[in-house]
């Protein structure tokens, strides 16, 4: 930086003749372009290190009621990195040693100063300000990186006892109101499977590159994540992990809501097919029994026909369950108060409400929460819920919880029951058809639910705990 370029020094010192003796001994560096001021107050100095006007300061220990070193407190208190360096009349092992503890770039007595030592000092003093600068420009920018990113990144020892986190770790493992730093990752791993993988990937210093991960965090909530760490070797010998989570929870809902799509697709055309295959046949059969209970008048030969009829509407009704469940295509969208089609829904099933002897409780805004729905559609969709929380729940104790929230995005629904609640293994499966846990259930009402939401383009979530209740979570898009 010495040679071409201006560089701007202060000499801050009450003496003046100090101040011409330093001037000609940096005049006398060759190849170098000086612009020397002198500041001989405390407060000029300041109102300098404020202004960032000097590339390099000489300031003497002794500066009227004050110190060199109180100003180079100041100057550091300020934000000033440019490098400063003392001065002082005779040599002092100690204020040499708090000069450098303070900040100092380097410290220089007076009566030892030539063109020579000045111009190592300044070149000295130069390349490291412009070294240090770099690095915190560099530490800044990294800094910024770990502490913005939307991915959780942590930085931990050899067992995975965290020592640095971001803030997107602390979110992702529930602990904002705690020092995560405090914790170990392995305690948020809710597979022994994949601990021990990551265990044996530690002991043989192997990177790990997007493993699939279950993050349990401090709300028992799951989520599934990618980790990826990486090792670095400390001076001493030690060994640090770099890790990135990264939270998969919306691309996994993304991935089960397709493959859900693709199941009720794939079903909805076997329906149609054994519905029109059935239904031909069964109407023959309708039609000769009706023509056969015209010409019988027998009261035994009456029951049988009885039977069969109510058999062959059984079937038919089953049929039509079928079919209603690939009409998607036919829905009429209008606007309509979500309250409204809520409260029609629970009036449709107010009869097994109060069969089952079940408390409603109910908390729904005052003002309309408008959507654009196919209302009849809707109320077959939120009634299947309904029956479905009502026959989980025990008669004469059940609570059937109906809430509904908003955020600027959207409006939710909950349907909450403190029923039996349903198995973990078996949630993934909870809306496909002829799946069901009920013992002459056939395993399409929640199917038909789904359906009929998902052309809501609605957004449906199930939390549930065995013998604790069932929470079904309904968004909808708000509309304009």
């Amino acid at each position: 930086m010495l040679k071409g370029n201006l560089i701007k020094i202060a000499i801050v010192d009450d003496d003046e003749d100090d101040y011409f003796i330093i001037t000609e001994y940096i005049k006398g560096i060759e190849g170098s372009r000086f612009a020397i001021d002198w500041c001989n107050t405390y407060d000029d100095a300041v109102k300098n290190f404020n202004e960032k006007k000097y590339h390099l300061y000489f300031i003497d220990y002794r500066l009227g009621g004050f110190t060199g070193l109180e100003l180079l407190q100041e100057a550091r208190r300020i934000g000033s990195d440019a490098p400063i360096v003392i001065l002082t009349g005779k040599g002092n092992k100690s204020i040499d040693i708090a000069a450098m503890q303070s900040g100092a770039t380097d410290y220089l007595v007076k009566s030892d100063l030539n063109t020579e030592k000045l111009e190592r000092c300044i070149r000295y003093s130069l390349e490291r300000a412009d070294s240090l600068r770099k690095l915190k420009e560099r530490e800044t920018k990294y800094r910024n990186l770990f502490e913005g990113s939307k991915d959780a990144v942590f930085i931990a020892d050899e067992k995975l006892n965290f020592t640095e986190v971001n803030h997107a770790t602390a979110l992702l493992l529930g602990c904002l109101s705690d020092d995560p730093v405090q914790l170990n990752l392995f305690d948020f791993i809710k597979s022994i499977e994949q601990k021990e993988k990551i265990i044996k990937s530690i002991e043989q210093k192997k990177n790990i590159a997007d493993m699939e991960i279950d993050i349990l965090n401090r709300d028992k909530e799951a989520k599934p994540c990618l980790l990826s760490v990486s090792f670095q070797q400390t001076v001493d010998d030690k060994w640090l992990i770099h890790g990135i989570l990264h939270d998969i929870t919306s691309l996994k809902k993304a991935e089960i809501a397709n493959l859900q799509t693709q199941k009720l697709e794939a079903n909805e055309k076997l329906m149609r097919i054994i519905a029109h295959e059935i239904r031909n046949p069964l109407n023959n059969i309708g039609l000769s029994v009706q023509h056969f209970a015209m010409l019988n008048d027998k009261a035994q030969e009456k029951d049988l026909v009885d039977i069969i009829q109510r058999n062959c509407d059984r079937i038919n009704n089953s049929i039509t369950e079928l079919l209603n469940m690939t009409k998607t295509g036919e829905l009429i969208f209008k606007k309509h108060s979500l309250q409204e089609i809520m409260n029609e829904s629970i009036a449709a099933v107010a009869d097994r409400i109060n069969l089952q002897n079940i408390k409603v409780k109910k908390r729904f805004y005052d003002l309309p929460l408008e959507i654009s729905a196919d209302k009849p559609r809707l109320k077959i969709a939120f009634s299947n819920i309904l029956i479905n929380a009502i026959e989980a729940m025990e008669k004469n104790k059940g609570e059937l919880g109906v809430f509904m929230s908003t955020s600027p995005e959207a409006f939710t629904v909950s349907i909450k029951d403190n029923g039996m609640g349903i198995p973990e293994e078996n949630l993934s499966k909870l809306f496909e058809p002829f799946f069901t846990l009920k013992k002459n259930g056939m395993g399409l009402g929640l199917a038909t639910s789904y359906s009929i939401l998902q052309s809501h383009s609605a957004k449906i979530q199930v939390k549930s705990k065995v013998n604790e209740g069932t929470d079904f979570i309904i968004s909808f898009n708000k509309t304009n």
